[in-house]
């Protein structure tokens, strides 16, 4: 390696280095905000928040990675053009293009590293942050209820004044307020008790909460609506009630708060390509099922209709056997008639038509609630299908920034945290708002996962290689305009001259 390209790599390198730590400290500063509930107020020690906030770094370097290979390409070369180096090395023969021969493969080294961290390092640390999350709760219980506030479990808001004990287990003067489990919203349920112990070694996965010397109130509701004015509500007293609260509910409200810890997320692409494999095929066999299902609810429903119903639908089928002048006068004469027409009472027809009412009632319900869960597993694919694409994209992200930062330093010729921070921070907020809006239509299924997934990318790769090609011939960002602007420059000056002529 000449040196001139070790000179190169390593002004890059250092500026790189500098602005990453920066940069990622900022994003980790972030991430405590996001998990101040878990670690305020919870009598964590420090070895346990410096293993939670070590478990959750990583997931910030897709974030902070592209954005400091952008932000030193900027720096370094802008630098470089600022103080007549990039001149120097024009006068001795050396283009832009080998001036950026070494680094490009050093930051396609970078982008190897960076697709192995992604695929194997970020899965690991999920693992291991969810289950941290874990092992807080089972092993100190009393952690899962921060005192002075209501803390939200499942369907459950509860809130405690104090707390004491070796691992806050005894509890004084808990309030509970318990959601409406069909409408998930509104507390039905209140309950109040003087003290409360805590036990988390009872079941795995679940919170044992005994209430000593309290009341229970629940709201009535009532299946006649005007019986609801009266307010109707029922009231007990114990000495002793046991809850039990599934902290597996805790950890899925903690996972849709944050959007950064699920499931697939802590696989890599061979776990990938398996789980995606068997939730594919269960998709077909769900849309098989449900077709068959829709098929036999219908044949189920002809079996149970009238006689009358069964006789016209077997005489159909009966015309069909016979030549044509026949059924084209039997067809014509069942259009003519309803199936209501065949009916010979008004119980009968009246029977016909709850059975058609009910028929297609149960139909829609069928429908629709196989829709929805099609349309759950369907979401399910795609999110696994973006973080199968983002391990590719995160990696591509480091080249793609570099050739479009290092172009862009040697074009505005500025180095420092000036000008420089500006473009870098208007380039990596429209490709980090591209990235999470085709993430979103992805997983919405409204847009395919790899074109989701690759938006961003995909629209700022003609911007690099537009860059590129004029910073390595010297070109300038400077556009002409003029194809546009003169035929509208001659327009007007034939109008003035005529104007002019007849004055």
């Amino acid at each position: 390696m000449k040196i001139l390209d070790k000179y190169i790599i390593k002004q890059y390198m250092i500026t790189f280095i500098s602005v990453f730590v920066i940069l990622f400290f900022i994003f980790i500063l972030q991430g405590i905000w996001l998990f101040i509930a878990d670690l305020a107020g919870k009598d964590l020690d420090t070895f346990t928040i410096i293993k939670f906030l070590s478990f959750y770094a990583p997931t910030v370097v897709p974030l902070v990675l592209p954005l400091s290979v952008l932000l030193a390409g900027i720096m370094t070369f802008g630098s470089f053009a600022e103080n007549y180096e990039f001149a120097a090395m024009k006068s001795s023969g050396i283009s832009l293009q080998r001036a950026m021969k070494m680094l490009s493969f050093a930051i396609l080294l970078l982008s190897f590293i960076t697709f192995f961290f992604a695929n194997n390092v970020i899965p690991e640390s999920q693992y291991r942050f969810l289950n941290l999350r874990k092992e807080i709760l089972q092993l100190k219980p009393a952690m899962a209820i921060a005192k002075g506030q209501f803390n939200t479990i499942g369907n459950i808001n509860i809130k405690v004044e104090d707390k004491s004990g070796d691992n806050g287990q005894f509890l004084t003067n808990v309030t509970m307020h318990i959601k409406n489990q069909k409408t998930g919203a509104g507390a039905n349920t209140v309950i109040k008790a003087k003290k409360g112990i805590l036990k988390g070694d009872v079941q795995p996965n679940v919170l044992q909460l005994e209430l000593l010397d309290g009341n229970y109130y629940e709201n009535i509701i009532p299946k006649n609506y005007n019986e609801g004015k009266k307010l109707p509500f029922a009231k007990s007293s114990f000495q002793k009630y046991i809850v039990n609260i599934d902290l597996a509910k805790l950890n899925q409200n903690d996972k849709k708060d944050d959007g950064n810890i699920t499931t697939e997320k802590m696989l890599n692409i061979s776990q990938l390509n398996y789980a995606l494999d068997s939730l594919q095929n269960n998709f077909s066999k769900d849309v098989v099922s449900y077709s068959e299902n829709a098929v036999i609810r219908y044949v189920s429903a002809a079996q149970r209709s009238p006689k009358k119903t069964q006789l016209l639908l077997s005489e159909d089928e009966t015309s069909d056997t016979k030549n044509t002048e026949k059924t084209t006068t039997k067809t014509t004469a069942i259009q003519s008639n309803t199936i209501l027409d065949y009916a010979t009472t008004t119980s009968e027809k009246k029977q016909i038509l709850e059975l058609a009412k009910n028929n297609v009632t149960s139909t829609i319900s069928s429908i629709t609630m196989a829709r929805s869960n099609l349309e759950n597993k369907k979401k399910n694919i795609n999110a696994h299908w973006i973080v199968y694409h983002e391990k590719f994209m995160v990696a591509y992200s480091c080249l793609l920034m570099f050739f479009i930062g290092a172009p862009l330093g040697a074009i505005i010729r500025k180095g420092g945290l000036g000008l420089p921070m500006v473009f870098a921070i208007i380039i990596f907020i429209a490709y980090h708002f591209l990235n999470l809006f085709g993430k979103k239509l992805a997983q919405e299924d409204a847009l395919d996962p790899a074109l989701g997934v690759w938006l961003s990318s995909l629209t700022l790769t003609p911007l690099a290689i537009f860059l590129t090609y004029r910073a390595t011939n010297d070109i300038g960002v400077m556009l002409n305009f003029d194809w546009i602007t003169e035929p509208f420059k001659k327009l007007f000056y034939k109008i003035t001259n005529t104007k002019q002529t007849t004055t």
